[in-house]
């Protein structure tokens, strides 16, 4: 039986699974999370029922923290054409604010430690890493899983591909009072973007939209985007003018991008945004970081027993397992995006979907996964 040592850099979704994981699995666990719990972050808060079976192997219930069922999705082109239909999963609205809070007591309950610091530089040599932090603390470990979100500092100083192209994309997201179903996502389109709806905790309603900064940046502020470019559409104007923010300003991130990325550099295994993007209209991104947290994990935990016998055969079936899962959904998602970002084709798909409703069914089949299943380990 090998002693692994793990460093999970970064403390979302993705990097707090994983170490709830492999803590319960009895392997030696330190995340670096540079921010301080509980926060708020950029992101559209649907989470798929899928993740459901692996949460409660993991003896994760979120049932006290009081998400709302989510079931029906509801699109709308600029121009307010509409179609409803029901997802075959399902499921959970719910904030960032209250899971990651949750996930990261449950982490520190099972073993892990955690350091509220920034890393500052990543070797590895001698099959070893050595992790350095802003505060000077030297960490020392087996494996190294990057888990730093869609953009960070770590991806400049890897020289990644995707960071050195300029990225079209900025994200709005804020919390309102608004009078919504329970039940529903609505994604609705507008000129240069897309605009996720739906309800999380606490009768608590998260608007999150991406938009292309090219229209973007014409326009003062983010009040006057929204006022001159969203609300053309009639299902965002009716939301937005009956809704009240609750947060003192919307949250903000720029240069999000939706590249292809290494699921593997410098032999640094990554996970969720870190490892690749979905666009949000596919509403899976949080399901899919979770479910990587697995799959990594999973493979650390055969390599501590000898199942796997060297760091080369792990990358390998990581890649392995990571492109039969997500491969084709990225793909498929960034081809839905272009489409959707164009007001003719998008009305034409709409209309083809109106006239056809099982087609929205296979668009929502080739994005979403399916149940997790789970591997003894």
């Amino acid at each position: 039986m090998r002693n692994s040592k793990i460093i999970i850099i970064g403390g979302g979704l993705a990097g707090l699974t994983a170490g709830i994981h492999l803590s319960k699995k009895g392997v030696s666990v330190v995340i670096v999370e540079k921010n301080d719990y509980p926060k708020h972050k950029v992101c559209g808060e649907y989470l798929s029922n899928e993740v459901l079976p692996y949460f409660e192997w993991l003896d994760l219930n979120l049932s006290s923290l009081n998400p709302v069922n989510i079931n029906e999705i509801e699109l709308s082109t600029k121009k307010g054409t509409t179609i409803k239909t029901k997802l075959p999963l399902g499921g959970l609205g719910i904030s960032r604010y209250e899971l990651d809070f949750y996930l990261y007591k449950k982490a520190l309950f099972y073993g892990c430690k955690i350091l509220n610091e920034e890393v500052e530089n990543i070797y590895f040599e001698k099959n070893r890493f050595s992790v350095t932090t802003s505060n000077n603390t030297l960490l020392i470990a087996d494996f190294v899983i990057g888990a730093f979100g869609k953009r960070s500092n770590i991806d400049l100083r890897l020289n990644r591909n995707f960071i050195q192209q300029k990225s079209p994309w900025l994200a709005v997201k804020g919390h309102y009072s608004l009078n919504f179903p329970n039940d529903i996502v609505g994604l609705h389109n507008f000129n240069g973007g897309y605009c996720g709806v739906s309800k999380v905790e606490n009768n608590v309603v998260n608007i999150c939209y991406l938009a292309k900064y090219k229209s973007f940046k014409e326009y003062k502020n983010i009040l006057d985007f929204q006022n001159l470019v969203i609300i053309q559409n009639p299902h965002l104007n009716k939301l937005f003018n009956n809704a009240t923010l609750l947060f003192e300003k919307p949250l903000t991130i720029s240069q999000i991008s939706f590249a292809e990325k290494l699921q593997i550099e410098n032999h640094i295994l990554m996970v969720g945004d870190t490892a690749g993007l979905i666009h949000p209209l596919c509403g899976n991104g949080m399901a899919m970081a979770i479910h990587s947290a697995k799959l990594v994990s999973e493979l650390i935990i055969d390599y501590t027993s000898n199942a796997i016998k060297t760091r080369m055969e792990l990358e390998k079936q990581y890649q392995k397992n990571w492109s039969s899962n997500f491969e084709k959904r990225l793909k498929f998602g960034r081809i839905l995006s272009k489409i959707l970002l164009q007001p003719t084709l998008s009305e034409i798909m709409m209309r083809i979907i109106i006239m056809f409703p099982f087609a929205l069914k296979a668009i929502i089949k080739k994005t979403h996964g399916k149940p997790i299943t789970i591997n003894e380990h």
